[in-house]
């Protein structure tokens, strides 16, 4: 996977006193969360480590469990350039291992971790897979994203994707194969002129355990700022086919980045956790609807989707959403689907 050149710090620091403006207490603060997808880093100029995001999440949720999702930090310095991700999930694991004593408090951090590797060396990769879950206990799949657009506002996936990479390299096909011999589940990421090529793949590997990232990516920025009602109704129609593909479920957020052009982090105060649910409903409610709850999971994404609000703030804009659900509902997409979704113990 050939990293991206001359990439600047991916997501800044977010002003706390900005954040504070716009605090809010934390709505059903008993409903066990689990977030299944965060990251954890220490880009130049922005450090999120484990101490951030016990910060963050500090806020009265009751975050009981999370998964860390990969975010190409921590590469092992040398070695053979395939194997450099295992660094990552050896990081991670590290971390969960912090969180699980206790000492930090009860939520179990990185109880799932999402790695990464390069799917399309074929076949080969299975050695990668295999450090990868000697590393950790806790290592559950990977993430290969392929998010690319033509627009040069756009940044692309942290490595430069192939173009169709999920329809029509017959390498990376080969990899993702190895992933169902080893009971690994795969996190795809991908903007939403993409998402027929992670119906194609859903469909050539229909027991294969997939997660459609951040609602499928849909991008506001660039090409395609000021089109969201234009673009809306094509999203809806593809993530509604993906979703007759059994194999896939849904994470819900990650749409509070600046790609997706709501444009709230540039606003003088943060939105209300009202004014955030009003602006993700009709994605979400979509997704519910057509992957139903027992394929749906709540996710934060921070620290990235941060410049949106506080992780206090961005749960209280899900809990909106779904305040008409039934609790057993509301089990699934705060908890049971991840949980049952990343084997993480009950």
């Amino acid at each position: 996977m050939r990293p991206k050149p001359d990439l600047p710090t991916p997501f800044p620091e977010v002003d706390p006193a900005w954040l504070a403006l716009a605090e809010e207490p934390a709505l059903e603060p008993d409903l066990p969360i689990i977030d299944p997808h965060h990251h954890l880093w220490d880009f130049p100029g922005h450090r999120y480590l484990l101490p951030e995001f016990l910060d963050d999440i500090s806020g009265g949720h009751n975050i009981v469990a999370t998964v860390f999702v990969e975010c190409h930090v921590f590469y092992r310095a040398g070695g053979p350039e395939a194997m450099r991700p295992v660094g990552e999930v050896e990081f991670a694991g590290g971390a969960a291992a912090m969180a699980a004593s206790g000492v930090y408090g009860d939520t179990k951090v990185a109880a799932g971790i999402v790695g990464t590797a390069d799917l399309s060396m074929g076949s080969g990769v299975a050695a990668v897979l295999e450090a990868e879950m000697a590393a950790s206990g806790r290592f559950r799949g990977v993430r290969h994203a392929a998010a690319l657009d033509p627009s040069p506002d756009i940044p692309d996936s942290r490595v430069v994707p192939h173009p169709r990479l999920y329809r029509d390299h017959a390498g990376f096909r080969e990899g993702f194969r190895e992933l169902g011999r080893l009971g690994l589940s795969f996190d795809a990421w991908v903007f939403h002129t993409q998402l027929q090529d992670v119906v194609s793949l859903a469909r050539a590997f229909p027991d294969q355990p997939i997660v459609m990232d951040h609602v499928g990516g849909p991008l506001g920025i660039g090409g395609h700022a000021g089109r969201r009602a234009e673009i809306f109704p094509g999203w809806q129609a593809d993530m509604r086919e993906m979703a007759r593909c059994e194999n896939v479920s849904v994470k819900l957020g990650g749409i509070g980045k600046r790609l997706c052009g709501f444009g709230f982090e540039r606003r003088p105060r943060p939105p209300s956790s009202e004014e955030i649910a009003d602006a993700y409903r009709p994605y979400f409610e979509t997704c519910i609807e057509a992957f139903g709850p027992e394929r749906c999971m709540f996710e934060s994404n921070f620290p990235v989707d941060k410049v949106s609000g506080s992780y206090t703030l961005a749960w209280n804009a899900m809990k909106r959403i779904a305040a008409g659900a039934s609790a057993d509902e509301k089990r699934l997409m705060f908890h049971d689907t991840a949980r049952d979704f990343y084997r993480l113990e009950a």
